[in-house]
């Protein structure tokens, strides 16, 4: 049996996005985002037939007195369907403010190979950091 092999430049960002809804201990479910991730790449295949793949895991960020679970998300340019580079950090970013927005998250770091992006509403910091 042939396997065919398709390779393209490297590519990656990763995405730490917090579960407490703004800054209150009043939980966002995992399942929700996920809901949310799903209709958006519904929307881009039909709409601009782009396929965004994410891995999504689990994880603690910690900083001070605080400490927010959150979701790592994880994203490549995936050889089957690739795309541009900007295309594809614009794609992520423009997920990542409507996931803020629909959640209640005032900040996100997006880490690509070549920078990171913070995208925030306002400078505001969570209030068990700064006591």
């Amino acid at each position: 049996m042939r396997v065919a092999r398709k390779s393209i430049e490297p590519f990656k960002a990763t995405v730490s996005f917090g579960l407490n809804k703004g800054y209150t201990d009043e939980l966002i479910s995992k399942e929700a985002i996920i809901r949310e991730i799903n209709d958006y790449q519904s929307k881009l295949a039909n709409e601009k037939d782009i396929y965004l793949s994410i891995s999504i895991s689990e994880t603690i960020i910690t900083l001070i007195g605080q400490q927010e679970p959150h979701l790592v998300f994880n994203f490549i340019n995936y050889p089957r369907f690739p795309l541009q580079v900007q295309e594809l950090k614009q794609t992520i970013e423009h997920l990542i403010r409507q996931l803020m927005s629909s959640f209640q998250q005032n900040r996100v770091v997006v880490e690509y190979l070549d920078e990171t992006v913070m995208l925030e509403f306002s400078s505001e910091v969570d209030p068990k950091i700064i006591q």
